[in-house]
């Protein structure tokens, strides 16, 4: 049973932004990760860097996508603090004979986290492979975006390889 609060939430239930200014700054890092099933002719193409495409290499250009999303997450997600992260790493990586695994960490030295950074650096790179390669085919599915582990601030996390 759940036993907390909403944090976003204020007394009147109303959105509120967190007051994180009396928290100390520490390292966080965050890592989240999602898989895209391309196929297997199609994940191929993309590894051999067949496909042409004007925006670049689809690898190169997710993994840029992914780093750009991470820095304008507070952009896109309401009441997420904007934060001047201190690194981004995304990876494009084959996950079996059909897809590809993104994985995106993001590092910060601040008085709240990045696991949405480093959720939307996933993701986001993980929609730019989509849209540069469903030209080929529809059929691509993005699955499974999960935040992998986190350190720094409360308590860490660290997702159990079954799960």
């Amino acid at each position: 049973m759940l036993t907390k609060n909403f944090t976003h939430v204020n007394a009147a239930n109303e959105p509120t932004m967190v007051d994180v200014g009396a928290k100390v700054p520490t390292r966080r890092v965050a890592r989240a990760r999602c898989r895209v099933v391309l196929g297997a002719e199609l994940l191929s193409r993309v590894q051999a860097g067949e496909l042409p495409s004007h925006k670049g290499p689809v690898i190169h250009t997710a993994i840029l996508a992914g780093i750009m999303g991470a820095k304008r997450t507070s952009e896109l997600i309401p009441l997420c603090h904007p934060l001047g992260l201190d690194d981004c790493k995304v990876t494009v990586e084959p996950d079996g004979p059909d897809a590809l695994r993104v994985e995106c960490t993001a590092v910060v030295t601040g008085r709240t986290g990045v696991e949405m950074e480093a959720l939307t650096g996933a993701t986001v790179a993980a929609l730019t492979l989509y849209d540069m390669c469903k030209a080929f085919s529809h059929d691509i599915t993005i699955e499974g975006v999960q935040l992998v582990e986190k350190t720094g601030g409360k308590r860490d996390f660290l997702r159990s390889e079954n799960s």
